[in-house]
């Protein structure tokens, strides 16, 4: 870790193999725990769901996370549980991680990072240029869309909040929709 107060996602990187996901944003270290097994499992239907609407039809790449994005601009980088990249953006996807801004990134709230995923996170996605920001809350069995534009200026964000069926975007094309209720299921 450096001297100074300033914490850079290399930094982040250097942290141990724990099960813990290390962030930097703003200049700071974030720290989460492992997450739930329900987190974990509407963490996977999304995945599985945006697999269908957006990587099989070839319009690009879907991950699962944690996988690391990196904003080389401002050495800044988070993990979050899923993200797409456009097949036009595919050249940001690097071996170890994602260099840039992906097109969609979700992050499901969990106890410990609610503040920090309507906070800081989302400030960091609209600096960074992120055109969508999925807040997916298991409590409320309800997703937070922002949608942000070009230049990523507060007046050109929207923000909708869905509780059924959730449409899958590709810039301003909606491509599919997504049953939340499906999505929400309790596995017990």
């Amino acid at each position: 870790m450096p001297d100074s107060a300033t914490i850079t996602w290399r930094d982040a990187q250097k942290m141990p193999e724990d099960g813990r996901r290390y962030e930097a944003a703003e200049g700071e270290l974030y720290v989460t725990a492992a997450p739930s097994f329900r987190h974990q499992r509407i963490c996977h239907r999304l995945q599985v769901r945006l697999d269908d609407l957006l990587e099989r039809p070839g319009h690009g790449v879907i991950a699962a996370g944690p996988v690391g994005v990196e904003f080389p601009a401002t050495e800044e980088g988070v993990q979050p549980d899923l993200i797409f990249v456009s097949e036009e953006r595919r050249g940001i996807i690097a071996d170890d991680w994602i260099r840039g801004a992906p097109d969609l990134v979700v992050e499901i709230l969990s106890p410990s990072t609610g503040d920090r995923d309507r906070g800081v996170k989302l400030k960091l996605y609209r600096r960074q240029g992120v055109g969508e920001y999925w807040v997916v809350d298991p409590e409320e069995d309800a997703v937070e869309v922002w949608r942000f534009g070009a230049s990523g200026r507060e007046g050109e964000t929207t923000h909708e909040r869905y509780t059924e069926r959730l449409p899958v975007r590709i810039g301003d094309e909606v491509v599919g929709e997504i049953d939340l209720a499906e999505i929400f299921v309790r596995d017990s």
